[in-house]
């Protein structure tokens, strides 16, 4: 994937061998074959305050400028100006800092103006470091550069997580010890009223993760226990204390018991549907961070605070590093109800011998909606973070996905809805076309939260003969096998799709003619074309 950074001083040190860049604070030519575009425009050094002022301003005119000559569809990422040096004559001049501040609105009014621009706050680097850190002379006269390189490597690890926020990746699951970590104390030791919640010091501190932890899950986390307790007395604690912020209620699931946490971690992600490697494990006790580290590699697991008072530095590292993206959608914060009522369908499955009936009683609601701007952005994300049901596993951004309808591909999504609750826009299909009766199947997928029930079947062989309405008489598709997609190895098979060439790695190539497909499909699936 090109990448091309638009940039006033030397910056090749901070990014990879995939960038290339215009000269010092040129514009005169812009590549269109990049994919996405990087603007990153520092502070001048200059000591008269008004030429500077003046430049800065400057900066965001050129900024537009590039924007107006930039295909909509590319992605374009603009980094805030951050003042590393400058000497003020006098302590009443702030034309350099309004001048900053200024050229940043201008940054963040062209996001509200362009679909394709995203913002990234500099400073959000910058505040970990020194002045004496962050600029040095010898760097400046030797090569023009504006930020000391030998943050270069700190450096990229930040903007890869910046990209990654972009592209709404982050961990999807937060488990929580109790004791120790969630309130102060041992609850079987002091009890109810006893262990430290609330209140002065240290219950104030865990009074504040809790409120912290609260915010996270709504902003789509996943929150659950994973305790050696007894079960009754924490629900009790939950029930009872006035000052619990999170409650029974928070939680998707829990397991409250005195079983090893890597088999109880395990469960959890049996129960939730979700990869051990969306997993990250809190808990104040060395030896079981020790223990899952051990036997669940793939779980991520933070060093705990040692001191209570530490507790707000140390959530604001756990948000940085696994669970902050650039921003979350309407299904990110209905998590939480969406799978507890997941739990709630398998416990009535349970309770059926007959599937069919099973799928009925659930009386499922199937919307399916053409790609418009109110759903782009979580179409977006689930090419990014679905793994299990996914066809070919290509990753793709909002931009993306314009560019796409731009080119007149078909895409369309679907919400999914039964008696139990409504878990919001979980499947997506991207269809490109080769001719007027040919397209090809680019991205099938659907999120694990509603697997099982049949619905990818009722959900293709709406499309099929939303295609064969289009007039369209062939279609092709793929499978890529990822180390996470074995399970739909043999899906277009089911379809009725025929295989016709396959690689030594698995790869398959599939082919349907719709003029002899059967594509009726079962009537306990409510489907509407929205």
């Amino acid at each position: 994937m090109s990448k091309f950074v638009f940039r006033n001083n030397t910056v090749e040190r901070f990014f990879g061998k995939e960038y290339s860049f215009s000269g010092y604070d040129d514009i005169s030519l812009i590549p269109q074959d990049a994919d996405i575009y990087v603007w990153w425009y520092q502070v001048p050094i200059k000591y008269d305050q008004q030429v500077l002022a003046d430049e800065i301003g400057d900066y965001a005119q050129k900024l537009n400028f590039v924007l107006s000559q930039i295909e909509p569809t590319k992605s374009f990422i603009a980094l805030t100006m951050d003042i590393l040096y400058f000497v003020p004559f006098t302590d009443d001049d702030s034309r350099l800092q309004q001048s900053v501040a200024n050229y940043n609105n201008a940054l963040y009014n062209a996001e509200a103006s362009y679909n394709n621009v995203k913002v990234i706050d500099i400073t959000e680097f910058t505040r970990n470091y020194t002045a004496a850190d962050l600029f040095d002379w010898k760097f400046y006269f030797v090569s023009q550069m504006g930020m000391n390189p030998k943050l270069n490597k700190e450096f990229k690890v930040w903007w890869e997580r910046k990209l990654s926020s972009i592209a709404l990746k982050r961990k999807k699951c937060l488990v929580l010890d109790l004791d120790n970590t969630l309130w102060g104390g041992i609850l079987g030791e002091d009890g109810i009223e006893g262990i430290k919640i609330g209140g002065d010091y240290p219950g104030k501190a865990f009074l504040y993760w809790q409120k912290a932890l609260l915010g996270l899950s709504r902003s789509g986390v996943i929150l659950t226990i994973c305790s050696k307790n007894n079960e009754h007395d924490v629900l009790e604690a939950w029930e009872n204390n006035p000052f619990m912020v999170l409650r029974q209620e928070h939680f998707a699931a829990y397991r409250i018991n005195w079983t090893d946490k890597a088999t109880n971690i395990k469960a959890l992600a049996d129960e939730l549907n979700l990869g051990l490697d969306s997993f990250v494990f809190v808990d104040d006790n060395p030896t079981e961070r020790e223990l899952v580290k051990q036997m669940l590699p793939m779980v991520s697991v933070p060093d705990f605070p040692k001191q209570p008072y530490e507790l707000p530095v140390f959530f604001k590292s756990l948000v940085e590093q696994y669970f902050k993206v650039y921003s979350i959608t309407d299904e990110d914060k209905k998590k939480t109800e969406q799978y507890k009522a997941n739990a709630a369908r398998a416990k009535a499955a349970a309770s059926f011998t007959d599937f069919a009936s099973f799928l009925e009683s659930l009386h499922i609601q199937i919307g399916v909606e053409a790609a418009n701007e109110f759903n782009i952005q979580r179409i977006a994300q689930m090419t990014q973070k679905t793994n299990q049901f996914n066809l070919t596993t290509h990753r793709y951004t909002d931009a993306d996905v314009r560019r796409f309808l731009d080119e007149r591909w078909k895409i369309w999504c679907i919400s999914v809805a039964d008696k139990f609750g409504d878990n919001g826009i979980t499947g997506t299909i991207i269809v490109k076309p080769l001719d007027s009766e040919r397209c090809e199947i680019d991205t099938f997928l659907l999120s694990c939260r509603i697997l099982g029930k049949g619905i990818e079947i009722a959900f293709i062989k709406r499309i099929l003969s939303l295609l064969e309405s289009s007039g369209f008489k062939t279609i092709t598709a793929n499978f890529i096998p990822t180390a996470k997609n074995t399970q739909v190895r043999g899906f277009w098979d089911k379809v009725g799709f025929k295989c016709i060439s396959e690689t030594e790695d698995g790869s398959r190539n599939y082919e349907l003619s719709l003029t002899d497909t059967d594509l009726s499909i079962e009537n306990y699936y409510h489907i509407t074309i929205k």
